[in-house]
């Protein structure tokens, strides 16, 4: 055992400083996203899904700089990568509006001014939509209009047309009117 850790000392050193600078990065990253979350009073299933995006980004990370601590040469990592890259490219071309969803709701997260339970309206010329905002997801919304229908509606869409604000914290303001 001794000579397998005398063997990869040096690799077991970098791998050791690797996995705890991305675990201390990681942290740091999640409690800002949730002091965020917390200061624009954002619902708490919005801050977990940034923690998901984290823990990718922080995963994929971990990747590149393990290969290199283990010696994988940088042509062998680019061919690696490079094709796992273009499969993926070519299937997120088939998923785009996936994608753009996804994005959306990254950007949601950070800039969206109305939170769960306020009231809105979504000015589509074809299908104008009101409803209170029960959910905010990473692919869509869910809104509840006033017949208790959810409608979900996606996130790319939401941020492609006006919205307005009919009534904040509805679901604060029917709670009063029961007391």
């Amino acid at each position: 055992m001794t000579e397998i850790f005398y063997t990869y000392q040096n690799e077991i050193i970098y791998t050791t400083i690797i996995v705890v600078s991305l675990l201390i990065i990681q942290f740091t990253m999640k409690k800002a996203a949730h002091r965020v979350g917390k200061q624009s009073e954002i619902h708490i299933t919005r801050t977990r899904l940034m923690f998901k995006y984290i823990n990718i980004l922080v995963s994929l990370v971990a990747v590149f700089a393990l290969a290199f601590a283990w010696g994988v040469g940088y042509k062998d990592l680019s061919l690696i990568f490079s094709s796992v890259f273009a499969v993926i490219g070519v299937a997120l071309f088939a998923i785009w509006s996936i994608l753009s969803n996804i994005t959306s709701g990254i950007i949601l997260f950070f800039s969206f001014p109305y939170k769960i339970g306020d009231k809105i309206k979504i000015h589509d010329k074809d299908a104008p939509i009101e409803g209170i905002i029960d959910d905010i997801k990473a692919f869509h919304i869910h809104l509840i209009n006033d017949e208790g229908e959810l409608i979900t509606y996606p996130n790319n869409l939401i941020l492609q047309k006006a919205v307005s604000l009919i009534k904040k914290d509805v679901y604060l303001d029917e709670g009063k009117d029961s007391l």
